[in-house]
């Protein structure tokens, strides 16, 4: 089994250590696991900013960075949203408007169906809930929206959760509420997506956990600075680097 991990940009900017448990937690599994250069953005923002077109590139570079790996996993619901439901649409689209070309069908067919959400290749693909982990803090988990809504993970995270050592999990109360990241949504409607953010920190905040986590850095990063201007002291940290964590300590 031949794996590629597509990092996103956020993490590759801002969270470089989520990449690294990534890689470190499926190693320790028995995953190769390979980091191709040539990936770059998955074109989400140019999709949904409504510059489609300029997206197309895009689908085209992921495509040929993946082309010979069986796998791709992402630590990034909303990136694997992006190539498992927009690429399709985007080929379709190009199909309809007479500009349709073979390799950019072709790209969209090859990426959609290798692409894979850390947690839905975990359980699905390779068949385990247990991964080792120990964390021994309190914890509560927001699932995201693009993880909820898009591609249906469901109780996946939640199971992962479960079997890591020492960790306690806290239920998060509405916790399936929009945190108010939603990518450009917040620089759209700054004033409604810090509202959604305050109420959801709140949330958060009433669990009394430590740790908040998600499988999206990019709400966790949103959700983080709302947490921080009320003073909260409970802590931002994506999944991956939990389930990465061992006897030995957090990577």
């Amino acid at each position: 089994m031949r794996v590629g991990l597509f990092v996103t940009c956020v993490n590759d900017t801002l969270y470089p250590g989520t990449g690294r448990a990534v890689v470190a937690l499926l190693e320790r599994l028995g995953v190769r696991v390979d980091f191709p250069a040539a990936q770059s953005c998955c074109g989400q923002p140019l999709f949904n900013t409504g510059y489609r077109h300029r997206a197309e590139p895009l689908v085209l570079r992921q495509a040929a960075a993946f082309r010979d790996h069986d796998y791709v996993v992402t630590p990034s619901a909303s990136c694997a949203a992006m190539i498992r439901d927009a690429y399709p649409r985007i080929a379709a689209r190009a199909a309809a408007e007479g500009r349709a070309s073979s390799a950019l069908a072709e790209a969209a067919d090859h990426a959609a169906p290798r692409t894979y959400e850390l947690t839905e290749f975990l359980v699905d693909v390779l068949g385990v809930t247990d991964v080792g982990a120990r964390f021994p803090h309190t914890v509560t988990y927001h699932p995201t929206c693009h993880g909820l809504r898009a591609l249906g993970l469901g109780d996946r995270p939640l199971r992962l959760l479960e079997q890591v050592g020492g960790l306690e999990l806290r239920e998060l109360e509405g916790a399936e509420e929009c945190c108010g990241f939603g990518g450009t949504f917040c620089v759209k409607n700054p004033a409604v997506s810090a509202a959604m953010g305050a109420d959801k920190a709140r949330a958060v905040t009433a669990t009394g956990a430590e740790v908040v986590c998600a499988v999206d850095n990019s709400c966790l990063m949103h959700l983080g600075g709302v947490l921080s201007r009320q003073g909260s002291p409970v802590r931002p940290l994506h999944l991956a680097e939990i389930l990465a964590a061992t006897e030995e300590g957090p990577r």
